[in-house]
């Protein structure tokens, strides 16, 4: 792997924002979730959204259950946002509002739209998996401002 290449990757994507969701779904020891910033729209028809995921304990749990969800966030999300992101943050705690779906899956009620999703097809790239799922089902939160990953930070935005 030539390396300049690598760290050049990595510092273009930092300087691209993305929005923020909370993977989540039920493990065989309870809900799993992490941040993630690699959310996209695949198809509208039907529909689908792609995400990818780096091989720690909770990816695993997520790429190997039937059903999950993607959790996009908002500015009110910020903490969780970065609890799910680091290792041994507080999670799925009751403060944080979490509900299980009727099918099993946590979802976020409090989240700008919580879909609902099955996998499709996982694919590995070098480390990483990419998951294409189809939606299933759509939760809309509340609107109104707008939560982004830009340079290694959350920034919040309102409207």
């Amino acid at each position: 792997m030539d390396t300049v290449v690598a760290a050049r990757f990595k510092a273009a994507f930092r300087r691209y924002p993305t929005g923020v969701a909370v993977i989540a779904a039920a493990g065989p020891h309870g809900p799993v979730g992490l941040t993630a910033s690699s959310v996209a729209s695949v198809s509208a028809d039907p529909p689908a959204l792609s995400f990818s995921v780096i091989g720690s304990g909770s990816a695993l749990a997520v790429l190997a259950a039937p059903g999950l969800t993607v959790n996009l966030l908002g500015p009110a999300q910020v903490a969780l946002a970065r609890d799910f992101a680091r290792s041994g943050g507080p999670r799925f705690t009751p403060d944080q509002g979490w509900e299980t779906l009727p099918t099993g899956e946590p979802m976020l009620p409090g989240a700008v739209a919580s879909l609902r999703c099955a996998p499709l097809h996982q694919v590995p790239v070098g480390g990483s998996t990419v998951v294409v799922a189809t939606v299933l089902e759509v939760f809309l939160g509340p609107p109104g401002g707008r939560l982004v990953h830009h340079d290694r930070r959350f920034h919040t935005h309102e409207d």
